[in-house]
């Protein structure tokens, strides 16, 4: 990352350019900038909108704020493992060429450099089956116009592009992913597990707390429901856990690494949005990072199940029986969710 985007990201993520920010690689060549109406998946996002016949339409097009009888406003729904149509990807109801194209659209949402953890996790959480055989999507409004939105759905994935056109979100809207990678219940260290790093990045951070920090932190009783990512907004009792604002530099500094890895495999365009979101909400100051001594896979003090939350900020990582992991990200806590 050369100086200029360094201090951009700092700028963005509310941290001190003192501290830094490592474990995160930016592309020099660029300032860093939220997705637009011609980032690589929306162009690409309109070239399959084109393609698409009547009946295809039909199927998988909807008014920009169309209200399904059970989930509400479909567009911004999420869950863990839902189909937003009943077109598999890879069935013969697209051509060839739409499918490439969604495929393109699928790679250019991610950071390449995860892109095989992406597929494993699609294989292992589909029966080996192939990408797009478990993978179903949905177009809202009209790609290039002022207001649109792709989502692609299945078991352990919602992901989104909407060029900015929501403006107010990060992502498009809540996104969800996980890993099954040894059956529904994994073991102690996940072993296989694609997403596993990022909780030990956050326990990285738990065992630089003091004991009275580490009090505060860990939060006894009941999970939150995986669902439960609505905004808390200024009510900051409503955040469990330890504030960052507590912290120490070198505990701060751990944070910054565990926001770096958090987003890291999203493509560039929504990590920036996801900081510029962030910033305005008072940065990583603003929020509170809770461990959850329920469901502690192996008792071994490895806390598969945390939080870390802001007015409008919720990656609730849910590590039990495997990885869950709820995303909600705004610029305003008034934002509604939809998640179920």
């Amino acid at each position: 990352m050369n100086d200029q985007n360094r201090r951009e990201f700092l700028r963005l993520a509310g941290v001190s350019a003192l501290t830094g920010l490592s474990g995160l690689s930016l592309p020099s060549s660029k300032l860093l900038a939220a997705p637009t109406k011609t980032s690589p998946p929306e162009t690409a996002l309109k070239g399959l909108y084109d393609s698409l016949d009547e009946v295809q339409r039909k199927a998988v097009c909807f008014p920009w704020d169309h209200i399904d009888k059970r989930r509400g406003l479909l567009r911004t729904f999420v869950a863990n493992n839902w189909q937003i149509t009943d077109k598999a990807l890879i069935s013969d109801f697209y051509t060839k060429k739409q499918r490439d194209i969604v495929h393109d659209i699928f790679k250019g949402l991610i950071n390449p450099t995860w892109y095989d953890r992406f597929v494993k996790q699609f294989s292992d959480d589909n029966d080996g089956q192939p990408w797009g055989s478990q993978q179903s999507i949905a177009i809202f409004g009209t790609p290039g116009d002022d207001k649109f939105e792709f989502v692609m759905t299945g078991r352990h994935q919602t992901l989104r592009a909407d060029g900015n056109t929501e403006s107010h979100v990060a992502f498009g809207g809540p996104i969800f992913y996980g890993h099954a990678a040894d059956g529904d219940t994994e073991k102690a260290n996940h072993p296989g597990n694609v997403f596993w790093s990022q909780a030990l990045a956050a326990n990285s951070v738990y065992k630089l707390l003091e004991p009275p920090q580490r009090e505060k932190a860990l939060v006894t009783g009941p999970l939150p429901r995986e669902q439960a990512v609505v905004f808390s907004g200024a009510k900051k009792e409503a955040r469990k856990g330890l504030p960052v604002s507590e912290m120490s530099d070198d505990q701060k500094k751990e944070m910054q690494k565990v926001l770096a890895a958090l987003i890291e495999p999203f493509r560039q365009d929504d990590r920036t949005e996801v900081l510029e979101c962030l910033k305005k909400q008072g940065g990583l100051d603003a929020c509170s990072l809770a461990f959850y001594k329920t469901g502690d896979i192996g008792q071994d003090g490895v806390w598969d199940n945390w939080r870390l939350e802001g007015p409008s900020f919720v990656w609730y990582f849910r590590g039990s029986p495997h990885v869950h992991v709820w995303v909600n990200i705004a610029d305003d806590s008034a934002v509604k969710t939809n998640a179920g």
